[in-house]
């Protein structure tokens, strides 16, 4: 009873401060403008076809899409591309900046060089928007909805073009809807746009959930195991974004003009998941492309790419292990750029700082550095964990398909191995990693905002530690 009371007194101090009432008030104003863009469909769409055809597809890399744009993508609307043409101009430039000397002195330049590269990904965002929404437009006018009523009411190069233009800037204005968020508002302004599409979808897993318990197709123990798994998977989550390892710093005696400054101890706090939700949401937004060329029509005649497409659909051992592998991969890389252990030891042995028992300098780059590779490592294989058992629940994991041992391993494995339970999207893995992460970090934000005004947080002991992603 203590704790609920304490947590609307908390909402109730959010109000309190003009400052924090007015970005909070700002970032629920600007969620309400894109989910509303999220039910305006393109024009030339027969709205009706268009679901009929989505109806046989939730359970496949198409319904995979439509998690992320929150249902955007399956109606076709202004903001079916939602950020995901954003997140690919930056991994593109973010892969650069290590294979690019100029990007890679950019990225060291300080703000002036951090405004350019934003500069480069906004302008590599409109091209990569324009080439999916050329294959998206080609690839609806192949559609047909039942009956075979097609789902283009008006094919040719005026709908393509329209396309083009429609979902160029709806995902322009996303883009710039998740600038103003994070100026403006509380939090990730692009993490929040990502999180505010997963969470609509919850209720109506919920629901969806419901009616297959009442008609049989999923039974009351089931439910229960899911609900536990649920709950388990979410303080799991919540356990290691917030661990981290505390490396040990002391600080010798310094004497500053005439002031004398006496040691201290204290120490450098490094995360077990230093890269946030950001490898997955990268690793997301490759392992889709084999299918979404597969059905452009370049590549439909291809059979090379239609049989890499069928082998990465979901549930599929080489799906399961590509999903993985980038994960893991863009854990080390995107730790790499945003943490380097050269600069922070620099900064200890500048400020007069070390760690007990290690040399300043190299030796103590190199400390951190192996300390970072042992965390990365953990934090990799648990990001990877996350987003693929769960992910079993839907479709299971279909060892029938690997060559040669397939049928073998078929024949001694359960029905509910190779199928899974047929639980929604919702419920997906990457899902509950994105939502509980940008849950944490906007919470904390919050939290630091009403700390600095000497009011009591959401935790009354200890504050939310920070996070990045």
């Amino acid at each position: 009873m203590l704790k609920h009371f304490h947590l609307l007194e908390t909402f109730r101090n959010i109000f309190n401060v003009p400052d924090l009432k007015k970005r909070v008030l700002f970032t629920f104003a600007m969620l309400v403008v894109f989910r509303i863009g999220a039910h305006i469909p393109i024009p030339g769409i027969d709205a009706k076809a268009l679901a009929e055809f989505f109806e046989q597809y939730t359970t496949t890399f198409l319904g995979f899409i439509d998690l992320f744009t929150g249902g955007a993508f399956s109606r076709l609307t202004i903001f079916a591309l939602n950020i995901m043409p954003y997140i690919s101009a930056s991994i593109i430039l973010q892969l650069l900046t290590v294979v690019w000397p100029h990007m890679e002195q950019l990225s060291k330049s300080g703000d002036a060089g951090r405004k350019k590269i934003t500069q480069y990904t906004r302008y590599l965002t409109v091209l990569v928007c324009l080439i999916q929404s050329a294959g998206i437009a080609l690839w609806v006018e192949k559609l047909q909805g039942a009956g075979g009523r097609p789902i283009a009411v008006y094919p040719g190069w005026g709908f393509r073009l329209m396309t083009m233009l429609t979902l160029t800037t709806g995902t322009i204005f996303i883009m710039w809807l998740g600038e103003q968020i994070t100026e403006r508002g509380v939090g990730n302004g692009i993490s929040l746009l990502i999180f505010a599409g997963i969470v609509v979808r919850l209720p109506s897993a919920v629901l969806e959930t419901i009616r297959n318990l009442r008609g049989g197709t999923i039974d009351l123990i089931t439910v229960i195991a899911l609900c536990v798994f649920m709950l388990l998977a979410c303080a799991f989550i919540v356990l290691v974004e917030r661990g981290q390892r505390r490396v040990p710093v002391q600080y010798a005696r310094r004497i500053v003009g005439r002031q004398v400054f006496t040691g201290q101890a204290t120490h450098l706090p490094i995360r077990v998941n230093v890269g946030g939700v950001i490898p997955v949401i990268f690793a997301v937004s490759l392992v889709v492309i084999p299918q979404t060329l597969a059905q452009t029509e370049i590549f439909q005649g291809v059979p090379f790419i239609q049989g890499i497409a069928e082998q990465l659909g979901m549930g599929r051992p080489l799906y399961v292990l590509v999903y993985a592998l980038l994960i893991i991969f863009f854990c080390y890389f995107y730790t790499s750029i945003i943490f380097n252990p050269v600069d922070v030891a620099d900064n200890l042995k500048k400020y007069g700082g070390f760690v007990p028992g290690i040399r300043p300098g190299r030796h103590t780059a190199e400390y951190i550095r192996d300390v970072l590779n042992k965390l990365t490592f953990a934090g990799s294989i648990y990001l990877a964990a996350v987003a693929i058992l769960p992910d079993f629940l839907t479709s299971g994991f279909q060892v029938q398909f690997l060559p040669y041992i397939g049928p073998t391993l078929q024949a001694y494995l359960p029905p509910w191995f190779l199928q899974g339970f047929g639980v929604n999207f919702a419920f997906g893995g990457t899902s509950l990693l994105i939502v509980i992460g940008v849950a944490i970090d906007t919470v904390q934000q919050v939290e630091a905002q009403l700390v600095m005004r000497h009011y009591d947080g959401f935790l009354k002991s200890g504050r939310i530690k920070g996070r990045r992603g």
